[in-house]
């Protein structure tokens, strides 16, 4: 694994100091080695690491990956039908009694890693990522983001997801004191970054937006943050402005990538900067990563034409070990994606989803991102989510969901908010008001679950006048 000497370089200068803590439990960077170590050496199976937040996740994970072995990580709360299917698939590539392991770095070209989509009902795609390539990664994002070994960072959300899993990893490499919460809650993280000097706040917008919203009703000092790293979906104005006015002094990173592919771009505004306008923008190119948006043929688009977004780096994983529909991960033009929507401007990415999300009414492609940025940017609007339905005419129809800022919203209104920001195919036929998003367990928009609500007649789903 690309942090394991690092480990053990800060337990033997910083023997000590904090490593990692979450809520009552805590580890030293010399009680973190040697309980990975022993673990490792113990030969017990490590390839599966299946449980929630805690001391225990991280020793674990240490252990599954020493020297050459192979750890693949699954979200604790998915059904019994997928996590059983792959905990079989896992099962035929792991042996089932490894050889006992030095807790050190393995070859940087072999696989650590068996990455795993999430899923609900449908089996998650697995996928290899070899240790080589969360090297560079660190080194990039370290660098990038300017992580130190003073800073203490707080990733509050499950371990599981990719987002703070990297984060995890990163402080160990970076040998950055690591936070989280056995699950998560707003007033736990509060006293959190209050209490234990956290400097750096690693989190998905949904989990920004309560937090930061949430602290100035309370009056909670959020001073000491410099901070804010943001992925999992677009950071909207309304979580960045709550976010400003919350943690004045800290820069806010927002980055655009994929468990596949790593880092594809990011931005940084810095503190007393304004807030970004609205729109589908994601950023500039990450370092070392080189982006084009290509058309089906694998040919360059013209700038601001809409195509499918891919890079070349070396960051990014081996390709799939099961599930490779050819929806997703895979080769265009000689680079690698995901199948992303999205078109280049002025050197900046703007991402409209994934092409499975694309609705395509009465013959034109509408991408939900784009209709979303400009439902949400309606007064009164505090949250939009977009999806495409059955439609007896057009194929599909498009449809938004709107969770209320305040008081009442009206169709008319959002009617006439939306027209001069789409086009007529591009905007909505019907709304629907929500209390809240339809989000993954980790905290990510998902407009699957907001069509399922739609069809399903969900009473999360109320019509709107």
């Amino acid at each position: 694994m690309p942090f394991l000497d690092r480990v053990a370089r800060w337990a033997d200068e910083r023997p000590e100091e904090l490593a990692v803590v979450c809520g009552a439990e805590q580890l030293s960077w010399r009680a973190l080695v040697a309980r990975a170590a022993a673990l490792a050496a113990s030969g017990a199976p490590t390839g599966v690491l299946r449980q929630g937040n805690g001391t225990d996740f991280a020793v674990r994970w240490a252990a599954g990956v020493a020297g050459d072995r192979e750890c693949a990580v699954l979200d604790p709360l998915w059904p019994a039908g997928p996590a059983g299917a792959v905990l079989r698939r896992v099962a035929r590539r792991l042996p089932a009694a490894p050889a006992p392991a030095r807790l050190r770095d393995g070859d940087p070209a072999s696989s650590f890693l068996i990455g795993l989509t999430s899923g609900t009902t449908a089996v998650p795609k697995g996928f290899r990522r070899s240790r080589g390539s969360w090297r560079r990664s660190f080194e990039a994002s370290v660098e990038h983001f300017g992580l130190g070994a003073d800073d203490r960072v707080l990733a509050p959300g499950p371990l599981s997801a990719s987002l703070n899993l990297y984060a995890l990893s990163e402080c160990l490499y970076a040998g950055a004191g690591f936070a989280t919460l056995p699950r998560f809650d707003v007033a736990a993280s509060h006293a959190e970054i209050t209490g234990r000097g956290i400097t750096r706040l690693v989190v998905v917008p949904a989990a920004l937006r309560v937090l930061a919203e949430r602290g100035l009703a309370a009056g909670v000092d959020a001073g000491g943050l410099t901070a804010i790293v943001c992925a999992g979906q677009k950071l909207d104005r309304r979580t960045e402005e709550a976010a400003r006015r919350w943690a004045p002094r800290a820069t806010l990173w927002e980055y655009y990538g994929a468990a596949e592919l790593g880092f594809v771009a990011a931005r940084r505004r810095g503190p007393g900067q304004p807030a970004a306008a609205p729109g589908t923008g994601v950023g500039a190119a990450f370092p070392g990563v080189e982006l084009a948006v290509l058309d089906d043929d694998g040919r360059p688009v013209p700038e601001g034409t809409p195509g499918t977004v891919c890079v070349r780096s070396r960051l990014v994983c081996d390709g799939y070990l099961w599930g490779d529909d050819g929806r997703a991960f895979g080769e265009l033009g000689g680079m690698a994606t995901v199948r992303d929507r999205g078109f280049l401007r002025d050197g900046q990415l703007h991402v409209l989803g994934r092409s499975a999300d694309m609705v395509v009414t009465g013959g034109h492609n509408v991408y939900p991102q784009e209709v979303e940025a400009a439902v949400a940017a309606v007064p009164g609007v505090a949250d939009a989510v977009v999806t495409g339905v059955p439609d007896g005419a057009r194929g599909q129809r498009v449809v938004a969901g709107v969770v209320p800022a305040h008081g009442r919203l009206s169709r008319r209104r959002l009617q006439d908010g939306v027209a001069s920001a789409l086009a007529p195919a591009k905007r909505p036929r019907h709304y629907v008001a929500l209390d809240e998003l339809p989000l993954t367990g980790s905290g990510k928009l998902s407009r699957g679950l907001f069509r399922d609500w739609v069809l399903d007649g969900d009473r999360r789903v109320r019509p709107l006048g």
